[in-house]
C-alpha cells in the first residue's frame, strides 16, 4: 500500500508540480530579463474616442498585415493573457463614459463587476457553433450599433480574431483545433469541455509546422480586417487599433527556458507585450458623459477562472 503511495505522490509532482514550477520559472525570469524600450500602457491613459482591440495580435503581424489607414505605433501591454490584461487595465475601475463591445466572453469570468456605463456581450447571441468562435462580421455589426445608441459614450470594441480558432481557408490544413467553447461552456453554466487540442498544443507537439500556423495566423488577421473597415469608416473621432497581446510561436521567454507557444499569463517577451497602436485622427472629438450603468449581466462565479486555468484557457 505504501508503495501505491509512494507511486501517486510522484506521478502528482511529475504530472502537476513540475509544469507548474517550469511555468512559475519561465514567468518570474522573463520579466527579470525582458527590457522594453517604454513602460507598460494602460488603454484608459491613453487619448482616444474609440478603440479596436485585435485578441492576440503580435506587432510585427499587424505591422507586415496591415491595411488599414493610419499611423502606426506601437505599445508596451502590461499583460501576455487576456484575462492579466483585463485585470489590469479594469479590476477596481469605473469608466462609465465607456462602453465595451465584446467577442470574448473572458470578462464573464473575473468578477470585475460594473466597470463601464454597458457592456454588449456579442459572444451571447452571436456565438458560432461550429467555429467556436463570434466571426468579425458579428463584431463589425453590433460595434456599429453600439456606435449609434451610445453616441457620448467612448467605445471599446473587442474582436477575437486573429486570436485562434483559426477561421480561414488554412484552417482545414491545420485539422481540428480548440475554439473558445471551453470558455463560453462554462460563462453559459453549460458542463465545460475543450473539444480539441489548442493550436499551439498542437504545434509544440509537432502535429503541425510553424509555417502552416504563422500563415493560418496571418489570414485570421486578414479575415477580420476588411470587417473593422467597414465601420471605421462610420467613425469620425480619433479611433485606435490595438491588441490585448501577442503570440509565442516558439520563442524562448529567457535564455534557459524552452520553446514557449501561445500566450501563458504572467510571461514577458517581445513578441508577447509589443502591440500595434494605429491611430486613424479622425476629424471630431466626442463630448463623452459618465452615466449611471445599465443593468448587466451577473458575472460568472470567481473560481471559473481557476477551472479555465485547468484546462489551459488562462495560461495559453
Amino acid at each position: 500500500m505504501q508503495d501505491i503511495k509512494s507511486f501517486l505522490q510522484v506521478r502528482w509532482w511529475s504530472n502537476k508540480a513540475i509544469p507548474y514550477a517550469r511555468r512559475r520559472l519561465n514567468r518570474e525570469f522573463s520579466q527579470w530579463t525582458y527590457s522594453p524600450p517604454r513602460d507598460p500602457s494602460y488603454l484608459m491613459d491613453e487619448d482616444w474616442d474609440n478603440i479596436i482591440i485585435l485578441d492576440a495580435c503580435r506587432y510585427d503581424l499587424f505591422e507586415s498585415e496591415n491595411t488599414l489607414d493610419g499611423r502606426l505605433d506601437y505599445r508596451i501591454s502590461p499583460a501576455s493573457a487576456t484575462p492579466e490584461f483585463l485585470t489590469r487595465n479594469f479590476d477596481g475601475e469605473q469608466y462609465h463614459d465607456t462602453v465595451y463591445v465584446t467577442a470574448n466572453p473572458m470578462y464573464r469570468t473575473l468578477g470585475l463587476g460594473q466597470v463601464f456605463h454597458d457592456v454588449v456581450d456579442v459572444w451571447n447571441d452571436q456565438w458560432d457553433e461550429k467555429q467556436q468562435t463570434v466571426k468579425p462580421e458579428s463584431m463589425a455589426e453590433a460595434t456599429a450599433t453600439a456606435y449609434e445608441r451610445y453616441p457620448n459614450k467612448r467605445i471599446i470594441s473587442h474582436f477575437m480574431q486573429p486570436h485562434y480558432p483559426f477561421i480561414g481557408s488554412l484552417a482545414n490544413k491545420l485539422g481540428k483545433h480548440s475554439g473558445y467553447e471551453f470558455t463560453y461552456r462554462e460563462v453559459m453554466e453549460e458542463e465545460a469541455s475543450r473539444d480539441n487540442p489548442t493550436v499551439w498544443e498542437r504545434l509544440e507537439a509537432g502535429d503541425v509546422s510553424r509555417e502552416l500556423v504563422w500563415d493560418a495566423y496571418v489570414e485570421n488577421l486578414a479575415v477580420a480586417l476588411p470587417h473593422v473597415q467597414t465601420f471605421l469608416e462610420l467613425f469620425d473621432e480619433r479611433t485606435v487599433v490595438t491588441s490585448d497581446h501577442g503570440n509565442l510561436l516558439g520563442e524562448k521567454p529567457h535564455p534557459f527556458a524552452a520553446p514557449v507557444y501561445g500566450h501563458p499569463r504572467g510571461l514577458r517577451h517581445e513578441h508577447l507585450c509589443k502591440v500595434p497602436w494605429l491611430v486613424i485622427a479622425g476629424e471630431e472629438r466626442k463630448d463623452v458623459v459618465k452615466e449611471k450603468p445599465t443593468e448587466q449581466t451577473p458575472d460568472s462565479s470567481d473560481d471559473v477562472a481557476d477551472r479555465l486555468a485547468d484546462l489551459g484557457y488562462v495560461d495559453v
